[in-house]
């Protein structure tokens, strides 16, 4: 099976990659390197270092006529989105209609998605399911709600399978303190090097944080399962921003201080995705823990400090 990945030189796209190979894929991986690194590329995936938004890159996915096409490539910061909305919407819809359009002219088989869960904007709901309303706060939510729906149209229009995940707040190893889910990331790199903590508001804000290697395994399974739906990987869980703090003094031999800023325009108070669709569709279950998430995101941050 040949497989592309754009995105596959970052966080999540670097683990995906991995797996693929592991399950006996041919990788094509696409990537800007803007926020990635060639250096997270597994040596036996083939990595072309283009832009998604642009001709080039429709014409290599043409060349290769994989089977599948993950589309992970993204501008993910919710701030920078609205400090430049233009950017964000040429990355993140601009771009997902070039690669669509590379779709249907290379007889992909399907798409899958990586969407967010800020397209919901903030419901105040305890959990919100894949029925609830999307209302985006953000440019960032609004652009991955904008290329879901041409998504959709193209499978109408033309036929072009897909399932659309949207995934909780992502984390563990290789992460970096940057984009919209790098709040632990953020936190233990700074508890590694011995700098406060910056909570922005009172530290009561809670999100879905759920493990790199549960959204890789659920990637996986929509390979073969979940045609035509709009699922969620996530865990289900609310964890507020205190208790990662929490987490972290238990793993960490020295004091952690905090430093309360004020919220950020834009922010989402609370957002907790129900996954039980996804459960069922997708054959899937998360498997790893906060504790046991955090422990190891924590070792890799330990281990990395000690090879400076």
């Amino acid at each position: 099976m040949k497989v592309v990945v754009t995105g596959g030189a970052g966080f999540i796209g670097s683990h995906l990659v991995k797996g693929l190979l592991e399950c006996g894929a041919d990788v094509y991986v696409i990537d800007n390197l803007s926020s990635g690194s060639a250096e997270r590329v597994d040596l036996n995936a083939s990595l072309y270092v283009e832009d998604i938004r642009f001709a080039k890159t429709r014409r290599i996915i043409r060349a290769i006529k994989p089977d599948i096409v993950y589309h992970l490539a993204a501008q993910a910061d919710v701030q920078r989105s609205i400090e430049n909305p233009v950017t964000d919407a040429a990355v993140n819809v601009t771009g997902t209609l070039n690669m669509l359009e590379a779709c249907r002219g290379s007889g992909v088989r399907k798409i899958i998605f990586a969407s967010t869960s800020g397209v919901y904007g903030d419901l105040q709901k305890e959990t919100i399911t894949e029925d609830d309303p999307a209302v985006p706060i953000s440019y960032y939510g609004l652009s991955k709600l904008t290329a879901e729906r041409y998504i959709r149209l193209y499978h109408h229009f033309f036929g072009l399978n897909y399932t659309i995940l949207r995934f909780g707040n992502v984390y563990g190893p290789g992460q970096t303190a940057k984009g919209e889910g790098g709040v632990i990331a953020n936190f233990i790199e700074r508890t590694v090097k011995g700098l406060p903590l910056s909570i922005n508001g009172d530290g009561w804000q809670t999100r879905d944080f759920i493990y790199v290697g549960d959204v890789v395994s659920a990637n996986l399974a929509a390979a073969f399962r979940g045609d035509g739906e709009t699922l969620h990987v996530s865990t289900g869980q609310r964890t507020s921003i205190n208790r990662l703090v929490e987490l972290l003094r238990q793993l960490h031999p020295s004091e952690i201080p905090v430093v309360h800023r004020a919220a950020k325009p834009g922010d989402i108070l609370h957002s907790c995705l129900s996954s039980e669709r996804t459960r069922e569709a997708l054959q899937w279950e998360p498997v790893t823990g906060m504790e046991r998430g955090m422990e190891a995101t924590y070792r890799y941050w330990m281990e990395k400090a000690s090879f400076r």
